[in-house]
């Protein structure tokens, strides 16, 4: 509930933030392209209006864009829009998930080292508990079955390791499904302008200014759609590679750490 709360939060700033600076731009440019006015109340021509107008053509097509392609159009505007939120908030959280101090933390290596230099299972146990990360839950999984064997050991070890694993992969893909939606979505603008320009040209007399507002829709929603998946799938083999380069250095350590459970005995208190 949390994350969509955050997500929901952001996409909505970010679509907020993005409607007032473009309805500033178009105000902004309406007012420079007033036309030169002579004293008897006579409209001239001036050298100045015509780039003005060209000039703030841009930001009035894409604020026409935005408001004029219907509901369909407005719905998959704020489905970009909540992609590239989306997309933001996973691309942070990655962050700070996919770290080594966060997976396998050098204090729990230190804490469960000494533990193993003494032969108390018990101690390193209660340190993997009170430490609530994947490398203290494969550990801990390992240590839970040191009496049945160093065998049975491997196979817990690599039991967990494979859910904690798995864990991290999953919330890392969602970032390349939200690259793939956006591009869906991106597509889907796409065919919804050629349809209301194709339309727009069926009735015999086009409308010029409708039928630029499809294309318009057309290459907008393309370029959003785009513009979220390409920034989303860079961002998503950056942290699943260095997820897995992390991985490896969890197994190679936790089979180092293990090595001496062979002569470890148990000693009840």
């Amino acid at each position: 509930m949390k994350k969509t709360i955050v997500m929901s939060l952001v996409a909505t700033g970010i679509l907020t933030s993005t409607f007032s600076f473009t309805y500033a731009q178009d105000l902004g440019g309406d007012a420079g392209a007033a036309p030169a006015v002579e004293a008897t109340g006579d409209i001239i021509d001036s050298p100045d209006a015509a780039p003005s107008k060209a000039s703030s053509g841009g930001s009035n097509q894409f604020w026409q864009v935005l408001t004029g392609s219907g509901f369909i159009g407005a719905l998959l505007w704020f489905c970009l829009f909540g992609c590239l939120g989306w997309m933001i908030y996973l691309a942070i959280d990655c962050g700070i998930l996919v770290r080594e101090p966060k997976i396998m933390p050098q204090e729990l290596i230190n804490s469960v080292e000494m533990a193993m230099k003494e032969g108390d299972i018990i101690k390193a146990i209660q340190f993997c508990e009170d430490s609530p990360t994947p490398m203290a839950s494969i550990l801990k999984a390992g240590f839970s079955h040191v009496e049945e064997g160093f065998d049975i050991i491997e196979q817990a070890i690599g039991t967990a390791a494979g859910i904690e694993i798995e864990k991290l992969m999953q919330h890392i893909s969602w970032l390349s499904v939200i690259a793939n939606i956006a591009t869906m979505f991106g597509l889907l603008g796409t065919v919804q302008g050629m349809i209301l320009a194709f339309s727009n040209l069926a009735g015999g007399t086009p409308d010029m200014g409708a039928l630029a507002l499809a294309i318009s829709q057309a290459l907008w929603t393309t370029a959003a759609g785009l513009g979220v998946a390409i920034p989303g799938t860079v961002v998503f083999y950056f942290y699943r590679n260095k997820a897995n380069r992390i991985v490896l250095h969890m197994e190679a350590l936790t089979s180092e750490l293990i090595k001496d459970l062979r002569n470890v005995e148990v000693v009840a208190e």
